[in-house]
C-alpha cells in the first residue's frame, strides 16, 4: 500500500529537526504521509519535498514560538543544548502547544533523568501530567556521541588515543540514534497514543573499558580508557569548552554510570519497531575512519 498523501497524515512539528534523533524521525513521518515542520536555530536550505517545511525556532526566543506551533497537532520536543535547567523554556512552550491545540507530545529525554528531576526530568513529569497523548523516551548513551565531532571526549579519541572518564567499570547499553528515531516516529505516528515513557538502549552494556577495545580493533591503533576521578572528568571535560556547570553534571553522571546505574538491557526497540537494536561494534566498524 502506498504511503497517504501529506495533506491527509498529522501535522507534527519535529525540534532539534537537522539533530541526530530528529533527522530519522522527520524521514520516517514524510515516509508515512505527515506534513513535517522541522525547527531549527538556523535557516535551511531550500527543501522543495512535498508535505515538509522548515521554520527558525530558538528555545530561548519566544517570538519563534508561534510560528513553529501554528496548525500542529503532534510535536517532538528535544531539548536547547547545554543548557543547565531546560525546563525554563520548555515548560512555557509546552503549555503554549497545549492550548493551542497540540494534541500529543514526543520528548526525548535520557534513561539518567527520572520522571521530576531537575531539568528535563520535569518536562518530562508535566507531559504525563499535561498532555492528552504523550511518550517520553529515554534513551541510553548515544553511539554517535562517539564520532560527533561536538563531542566533548571525541578530541581524547582522536589525539592522544584516550577516553577520559570516571565511569571505572560502569557499563552502558549504548544505543544508535536511528534505534531512538525508529521508536520516536511510532510514538508520534501510531494510532494509539503510547502514553509511557520508553527505556530505550542498545542490545548490550558495555565497560568504557569495553568500547575502547572495539575502537582499538576497528580503527587498527590503541584506544585507551583513563579512569579519572570526579574532579579530573570535570576538568578534562572543561578543557575541551563545556560550560562549569555542564562540566559538572556530566562528571555527577559518569559516577551514576561507576555505581551501576546504566547497567541494564530493554527490549524497547524491538518490542515497538519489531526490530532488533544495532550493536556497537557494528557501529564501530560502520564509522571505523572516523578513529583512524
Amino acid at each position: 500500500m502506498s504511503a497517504p498523501a501529506a495533506s491527509d497524515g498529522p501535522r507534527v512539528l519535529i525540534t532539534g529537526g537537522t539533530g541526530n534523533t530528529g533527522r530519522g524521525i522527520a524521514a520516517r513521518l514524510e515516509a508515512a504521509g505527515a506534513r513535517v515542520r522541522i525547527a531549527s536555530r538556523t535557516a535551511p536550505a531550500a527543501d522543495r519535498r512535498a508535505g515538509v517545511e522548515h521554520v527558525r525556532f530558538d528555545w530561548a526566543d519566544p517570538a519563534t514560538h508561534e510560528e513553529a506551533l501554528r496548525g500542529v497537532d503532534r510535536a517532538y520536543l528535544v531539548a536547547p543544548a547545554l543548557v543547565e535547567d531546560p525546563s525554563v523554556p520548555m515548560l512555557p512552550f509546552i503549555d503554549r502547544a497545549l492550548a493551542g491545540g497540540v494534541r500529543r507530545l514526543v520528548l526525548l529525554s535520557s534513561s539518567a533523568l527520572p520522571e521530576g528531576s531537575p531539568g528535563i526530568g520535569l518536562v518530562h513529569r508535566a507531559l504525563r501530567e499535561r498532555a492528552p497523548e504523550w511518550t517520553v523516551l529515554q534513551p541510553s548513551w548515544f553511539m554517535q556521541n562517539f564520532v560527533d565531532p561536538r563531542n566533548l571526549r571525541l578530541a581524547g579519541i582522536l589525539g592522544p588515543g584516550e577516553i577520559t572518564s570516571a565511569t571505572g567499570g560502569g557499563r552502558v547499553a549504548f544505543i544508535d540514534a536511528d534505534d531512538i528515531a525508529a521508536v520516536g516516529a511510532r510514538a508520534l505516528l501510531d494510532s494509539a497514543p503510547h502514553n509511557a515513557a520508553h527505556i530505550i538502549t542498545g542490545p548490550e552494556a558495555l565497560s568504557y573499558d569495553d568500547v575502547a577495545a572495539i575502537l582499538s580493533e576497528v580503527a587498527g591503533r590503541t584506544i585507551r580508557h583513563v579512569r579519572a576521578d570526579e574532579e579530573t572528568a570535570r576538568a578534562q571535560l572543561v578543557k575541551a569548552g563545556a560550560p562549569a556547570p555542564y562540566a559538572a553534571f556530566l562528571a555527577r553522571l559518569d559516577l551514576a554510570i561507576r555505581d551501576g546505574a546504566e547497567d541494564r538491557v530493554t527490549d524497547v526497540v524491538q518490542r515497538v519497531t519489531g526490530r532488533a537494536p544495532r550493536a556497537f561494534r557494528d557501529f564501530a566498524r560502520a564509522h571505523a575512519s572516523a578513529f583512524r
